[in-house]
């Protein structure tokens, strides 16, 4: 029932006992007409609701920002419904930018109702369950209610920086012609040693200035092979390394970072997997092109921050995830207890990076840096100086990113102060 019909069945009740009360028939006698009032909308109550639903998402995968158009069709497969009112139940997390999420109709034994709004929200997987209908009589005293399944999800991947090429030197590489310098002689651009003349090397090879030094002997010139490689990003979603502030999450900076590098690295031709670790351990395994790229923005879309004991440190990374002397790309604030495992990842043969997102730096410009904070903030700052340079003493590639600065320029930057270590070319004549 409805609050109206609990109403008049109460002033209905009310008239009769005040009549029987008073001893006078003429008030019992008005309670009449209600009674033939709610009698005949008990008799038109709602019969049982037989809805079936289908919602359309404009599309599945979609930015940030971008509004996302949602459409409800619901079809009647029972009786007529004198009054049906729909409303649909929006994804937490999202907001209506347009449209209205209800509206009311009167569907006939195979009409169909409909409604058209838009929803924009953050980075996320979003999932709409269900729309809530309500079926009235008549005379709106009497009500059924039902939950129509129309299940869609939708998944608003992070935003990306346009990236210029990374400069890395991963140990070892993969047979395929790329952007990288393989570490050794063939066809390339950059020179990489000099030896003696050997047949079937072109005359546009051979170093005249190195021949003119001996009589009897002719040297070319070898350049070095540029080749693809494998590279594992990987996302730290531990929350008890998170900051939130005011101005939002230092984490969804650091899945901004990794989707950005993600998309430079495939477009660079590279072989590129991704392992976020936090509440557990989620992966993709090293792949190429647009449907990697795909499956790369799907994981970060969904990735959240998490919490597991087991976790809590480094030292339960799965190394044997990535190809042995791959390159690892490491994104996340970086804490004390971080540093040995990621300088063993640089014993154990592989490349590493680590672009850290600065949390002392994020943090005290929400504070606006009191004077009573400043003592710890030349500590914290100290440690985590003191961090870095152990990391790049080790020959691990250290990219410090204040977030409020574009990671372009600060890759680019921090990158051509600490090139990647290259093996000795050989010794010229």
């Amino acid at each position: 029932m409805t609050g109206r019909a609990t109403l008049l069945i109460a002033l209905v009740v009310a008239a009769f006992f005040l009549g029987l009360a008073a001893l006078n028939g003429g008030v019992i006698v008005l309670t009449i007409p209600l009674l033939i009032y709610l009698g005949l909308a008990l008799v038109r109550r709602p019969e049982a609701i037989r809805l079936t639903g289908k919602r359309t998402i404009g599309a599945d995968r979609i930015a940030v920002g971008e509004p996302i158009t949602v459409r409800l069709h619901l079809t009647n497969d029972g009786p007529p419904l004198g009054e049906l009112r729909v409303e649909d139940s929006v994804a937490p997390g999202l907001e209506v930018v347009a449209g209205q999420t209800q509206v009311l109709a009167s569907p006939a034994t195979g009409e169909s109702v409909s409604l058209e709004y838009s929803v924009r929200g953050g980075r996320g997987a979003y999932r709409f369950q269900y729309a809530l209908v309500t079926a009235l009589d008549d005379f709106g005293l009497f009500q059924r209610q039902a939950r129509i399944p129309t299940a869609a999800s939708v998944l608003i991947h992070p935003t990306t920086q346009k990236l210029r090429p990374i400069p890395i030197r991963p140990p070892r590489t993969r047979g395929f012609a790329g952007p990288i310098p393989a570490r050794q002689g063939g066809s390339g651009t950059d020179f990489f040693a000099v030896r003696e003349y050997q047949t079937g090397d072109r005359l546009r090879a051979v170093n005249w200035h190195v021949s003119a030094r001996h009589d009897d002997r002719i040297f070319s010139t070898v350049f070095e092979q540029e080749r693809i490689a494998d590279i594992g990003l990987i996302l730290d979603a531990r929350q008890q390394h998170d900051v939130r502030t005011t101005h939002g999450s230092l984490f969804e900076h650091s899945v901004q970072a990794t989707a950005s590098l993600a998309e430079a690295f495939l477009n660079a031709g590279n072989r590129v997997g991704l392992l976020v670790y936090g509440s557990g351990i989620e992966g993709v395994f090293p792949g190429y092109g647009r449907v990697q790229h795909n499956r790369l923005l799907r994981a970060l879309a969904r990735a959240a921050i998490g919490h597991h004991f087991v976790f809590e440190k480094l030292d339960r990374l799965p190394t044997r995830f990535f190809p042995a002397q791959s390159q690892i790309v490491f994104v996340g604030p970086l804490v004390n207890d971080d540093v040995p495992t990621l300088g063993r990842l640089r014993t154990l043969g592989y490349g590493v990076m680590v672009v850290s997102p600065d949390p002392i730096a994020f943090e005290m410009r929400a504070l606006g840096a009191p004077p009573r904070t400043q003592y710890a903030y030349r500590i914290a700052r100290a440690e985590r100086r003191l961090n870095l340079q152990t990391l790049s003493r080790r020959g691990v590639q250290v990219v410090d990113w204040d977030v409020a600065l574009p990671l372009d320029a600060v890759l680019r930057t921090a990158l051509a102060r600490q090139p990647a270590q290259r093996r000795s070319p050989m010794r010229m004549p």
